[in-house]
């Protein structure tokens, strides 16, 4: 075990297991009981327990499906799961559509297969969910917890809409934002001694998921896929995802082939895009088709190299939790306003600074920039749905150094990773971008014009880290195929 997560020790799997409390938000208790925890007893009625999935699409290792799961046992109530498609979704293409709806069908045959119907509605949860709680007489309503501000406002207007119970519980992250910490953390540094003091209080094993004690009154439903897929309004023409399955099963295989592959290169090779060193876990984990804590718990366990470990958990739990402190905590993630003040001070300083080359919206989206290895690191997303992490960093500052001001870059930056990767409108997106453009989780380094004092990359640094005329090649490979 290596020295920063020393001692961690995981407990094994359990038919009984409790959500820890501190999982589970109260978004509302049943109106007319309010200041009391609603009796989970049979006196206040047997109505069906709902958990209503978006965030953590899976079955096993599912903290917001075993809380669903131990309500419906104390309550004695039959247990069902909904999901709502949206038509449209913060940008996200077809193809996108397509991954996230391959999981949902697997996620459904789970469900089934344990007694428990999943409904795929159609629509906006607030529209769509208080009908389906009216239509059912549902008494409690489980929710995830998303720090996203689409999301919070969905789940306001929902439970102002019901009378209902309505908990949220958080499945997403290895340790619940909202214990971490309840401000917005400055840094890396800030917050990784609050995760590693709790760490190993919210790594057990997880339970195993059980069928409901009650059998759901109606027939279960019968969802139309395919129809569904057509009523999605989303950018259509991208080319499909042809390098990964979506769906948990084929999650778990792509873990098990880095943890034997590739884990032991992952030090050493993580910021060179030639190198075959990364998880390609991130599609699984933005849909939540596998568990952030599951992965580690298997990394954990894993006989590797012990750098690699350290480096791997450092960006699986404390980067990635960092990412949904800043957006829980900052409504202006998305936008110029929630740069932290140096860094909106430095850019201001710089405003006016000649650029020596512009582009519009159009020209990044079609990759034609003067810069070889910006264009490839752009084709690579449009052609594969994913850009390697290091890439976006420099991706994402040329941006900003070829627009007229930082709002604009902050913009296209956020719409093409939102519009193109399969991982984009996530916190780690927004977090992303935000630190490269306009300082979050950063220092002030050596000034510069256009930047400031915002942190600099360059063609030529990349070229000290990895062979950039071979990515450059490889991506010209992709596009010529994809033509063909």
């Amino acid at each position: 075990m290596h020295p920063r997560y020393h001692g961690f020790a995981t407990k094994g799997e359990s038919m009984t297991m409790a959500v820890h409390t501190e999982r589970i938000h109260i978004v509302q208790e049943e109106k007319g009981l309010a200041g009391a925890r609603a009796d989970r007893s049979a006196d206040h009625g047997s109505g069906p327990v709902v958990y209503w999935m978006s965030r953590d699409q899976r079955m096993r290792d599912n903290w917001a499906l075993l809380y669903a799961q131990q309500l419906a046992r104390e309550q004695d109530a039959p247990l069902a799961v909904v999901f709502c498609l949206v038509p449209k979704y913060l940008g996200a293409a077809w193809r996108a559509y397509e991954f996230m709806i391959g999981g949902l069908r697997q996620v459904e045959a789970d469900l089934v297969a344990k007694r428990t119907p999943f409904f795929l509605l159609q629509g906006e949860p607030v529209q769509e969910l208080p009908a389906f709680v009216a239509r059912h007489q549902v008494q409690t309503l489980v929710c995830e917890f998303s720090p996203l501000r689409l999301v919070r406002r969905w789940q306001e207007r929902v439970a102002a809409r019901l009378k209902i119970a309505m908990h949220e519980v958080d499945a997403h992250n290895v340790m619940p934002c909202r214990t971490i910490s309840d401000k917005q953390e400055y840094a890396a540094r800030t917050i990784r001694p609050k995760l590693q003091r709790r760490l190993q209080e919210f790594l057990p094993g997880f339970p195993r998921v059980q069928p409901p004690p009650q059998s759901w009154p109606q027939d279960a439903p019968r969802n139309d896929w395919e129809t569904a897929l057509k009523m999605v309004s989303a950018r259509t023409g991208l080319p499909p995802m042809t390098w990964l399955k979506s769906g948990e099963r084929a999650a778990r295989r792509v873990l098990r082939q880095f943890l034997a592959n590739r884990l032991k290169h992952y030090d050493a090779g993580r910021n060179d895009p030639n190198a075959d060193a990364l998880s390609q876990l991130s599609p699984y984990l933005h849909f939540g088709q596998i568990s952030a804590q599951r992965v580690a718990l298997e990394v954990l366990k894993a006989k590797s190299d012990r750098d690699s470990q350290e480096v791997f958990l450092e960006e699986l739990i404390v980067r990635r939790e960092l990412s949904d402190n800043f957006c829980h905590h900052n409504p202006d993630y998305d936008r110029y306003e929630g740069f932290p003040a140096w860094a909106r001070r430095t850019l201001e300083d710089h405003a006016n600074d000649p650029r020596e080359h512009l582009y519009s919206r159009s020209d990044f989206d079609q990759a034609r920039t003067h810069d070889p290895l910006w264009n490839a690191a752009q084709q690579e997303m449009v052609l594969t749905g994913k850009m390697h992490g290091y890439l976006r960093m420099y991706w994402a500052k040329k941006i900003l150094e070829w627009t007229e001001d930082p709002e604009t870059a902050l913009g296209i930056a956020n719409h093409l990773n939102d519009a193109y990767e399969l991982d984009g409108r996530d916190p780690n997106g927004y977090t992303g971008t935000a630190w490269s453009i306009g300082g979050v989780h950063d220092r002030p380094w050596f000034e510069r014009p256009v930047f400031g004092k915002i942190r600099y990359m360059s063609a030529s640094g990349c070229q000290r880290k990895f062979d950039v005329a071979r990515y450059i090649e490889r991506m010209q490979g992709l596009a010529r195929e994809a033509k063909a």
